[in-house]
């Protein structure tokens, strides 16, 4: 059987520190609001343990348990702002197609 990856072996070392930077985020607010883990806990549907991971800044545990702690939490515009619409949107741009077989395309 091979070997599991561990997700902090195959993630990128500013993706790493922008999750420990959320985790003591989500725990630095989690305290300073005076919420129990527990009851934090129960708002995501989450067990203590993964709630450490959060805090602990995890890279295995699901984006969308960040992002609902940081809801919660009251934090989440400041924390993952809202992408601008240029990045995001589709304004009507079409696919980028490869060339064909045998037509006068370069390659780069």
């Amino acid at each position: 059987m091979p070997t599991k990856i561990l997700p902090s072996a195959v993630t990128p070392s500013l993706v790493q520190e922008r999750l420990a930077m959320w985790g003591k985020c989500i725990r630095t607010q989690r305290i300073r609001q005076r919420i129990l883990a527990r009851d934090l806990c129960a708002r995501i549907g989450v067990s203590d343990a993964t709630l450490r991971r959060l805090e602990n800044g995890d890279a295995g545990a699901s984006a969308s348990l960040y992002l609902s702690a940081l809801l919660v939490l009251g934090i989440l515009d400041q924390a993952a702002p809202v992408l601008e619409l240029p990045l995001w949107a589709d304004e009507g741009r079409k696919r980028v197609r490869p060339p064909r077989p045998g037509s006068d395309a370069h390659d780069f």
